[in-house]
This record gives C-alpha cells, sequence and structure tokens, in this order.
C-alpha cells in the first residue's frame, strides 16, 4: 500500500515538471497558442541585406512588432512579412526602411509614422520604403573611382 502512494506522488511530481517545462518551452519562445496579439502588414523592398526573420520592426526606438518572414516576389523584390503589435494602428503613409542598430549591429525595420488619416488594414503592404545601405558597395565606389 505504502510503495503504491509513494508511486502515485513520484508520477504526480513528474506529470507537474513536464507541464511546467511545456508552459516554459511556450514562454521563452515567444509562441502563440491561443489567440494572436498581432496582425500582419507587408512591405517590399528592393535589398534586406542583413534583414532575419525574428528582427524588431521600431516606431522611435520602441519595439512595436517582429519580422515573420522574407519572401522574393515575382518583380524580384524583397517582401517582409512583419506582425505589428494589435494595439497599435499605422497609416497608408508611412515609411518603412532598414537600419542597423549601430555600425554593426544587427539590422531592423524602422517605421516612421505619416500624417494621414487612411488606415493600414491587416494584410496591406506599405508603399514607401527604403532599402538597406550596402556600405560594402559605397567603399568599393570610392576604392575604385566609382564616386
Amino acid at each position: 500500500m505504502k510503495k503504491t502512494s509513494i508511486e502515485t506522488y513520484v508520477g504526480i511530481f513528474v506529470l507537474l515538471g513536464l507541464v511546467c517545462v511545456g508552459y516554459l518551452t511556450i514562454k521563452l519562445g515567444k509562441m502563440e497558442l491561443i489567440g494572436d496579439n498581432n496582425y500582419p502588414v507587408y512591405a517590399r523592398f528592393q535589398s534586406v541585406s542583413g534583414l532575419k526573420q525574428g528582427s524588431h520592426v521600431e516606431i522611435a526606438g520602441v519595439k512595436i512588432g517582429t519580422i515573420d518572414s522574407i519572401s522574393l516576389d515575382k518583380d524580384k523584390k524583397a517582401v517582409v512579412k512583419m506582425k505589428i503589435n494589435k494595439g497599435l494602428v499605422l497609416t497608408d503613409d508611412v515609411i518603412a526602411s532598414v537600419k542597423t542598430s549601430g555600425i554593426i549591429g544587427d539590422k531592423f525595420i524602422k517605421i516612421s509614422p505619416g500624417g494621414s488619416d487612411t488606415l493600414l488594414n491587416p494584410g496591406e503592404t506599405i508603399t514607401d520604403t527604403v532599402s538597406a545601405l550596402d556600405l560594402e558597395e559605397l567603399v568599393s565606389k570610392f576604392v575604385f573611382g566609382g564616386v
């Protein structure tokens, strides 16, 4: 009888441990299981050199979302799908630009707010974009006399 109760306690302890590990995996992995707290917005760039999935999307230095995916469209332009926090609304004249945090830091997308009254609906595309600055190309132009 005593052996059965010890096995029951050990089983409950192991089950609680697995539940805790599952919870931490979801929280630390920033996964969303129930309900999505963001909406998709797209932007098309000539170049997104160095930009990665999971990078930040910011307005005025405040993180407002993340980059969900980067793909290539039929016109050979980079299409970036961003997940923007639901509490934030963007207007249709915002400007999305690829920026670098620091001199050799990670790339992120900076959103510059516009002044329009028309809102950008979920799934729509930001039309005004500024691509990443390619330092290697600039240096090579300067060194080889292309400037």
